[in-house]
């Protein structure tokens, strides 16, 4: 399945073709084209294609791989482990445990952001409560004032 949708077929050889511009490819992702280039330099991105006049290209698979890296990013993981990350796919099937243990502590890392978040909602839920409860009893205390 692709991150962008299960309705891709990722075997389609045109998934391999560099269609897409770098703001194409920026805008599809959220990134800007500076962070694109910065990402293939550090090796975070794999070969990029150019077209005929060295501009960078971009193939649906590398969209794809723009999409998952960006979400690790929002999990908390470093570029450093992105880019280890990046490494062992190209290594192939034999780093998949190292793998598979990576997005095991980074889901268990997400898991925690959340509970702490759910902590953190409850308290502003809590707040909330009390300062409409005070503002509700203002609007009584200004109602029963006109009436007098």
């Amino acid at each position: 399945m692709s991150i962008s949708g299960p309705s891709l077929d990722v075997t389609d050889p045109a998934r391999e073709l560099p269609r897409h511009s770098i703001g194409a490819a920026a805008r599809h992702c959220g990134l800007s084209q500076d962070t694109l280039r910065w990402y293939e330099r550090i090796g975070l991105l794999a070969h990029i294609g150019r077209d005929h006049t060295g501009k960078r290209r971009f193939s649906d698979r590398d969209l794809d791989w723009l999409t998952l890296i960006t979400r690790l990013r929002t999990t908390g993981m470093t570029v450093a482990d992105m880019i280890r990350y990046a490494e062992l796919v190209r290594a192939g099937a034999s780093t998949i445990p190292e793998r598979l243990a990576m997005f095991r502590k980074t889901r268990a890392d997400v898991l925690e952001r959340i509970a702490e978040l759910e902590q953190t909602v409850a308290v502003l839920d809590h707040k909330i409560s009390i300062y409409e409860q005070h503002t509700l009893s203002d609007t009584v205390r200004s109602t029963d004032n006109a009436a007098s």
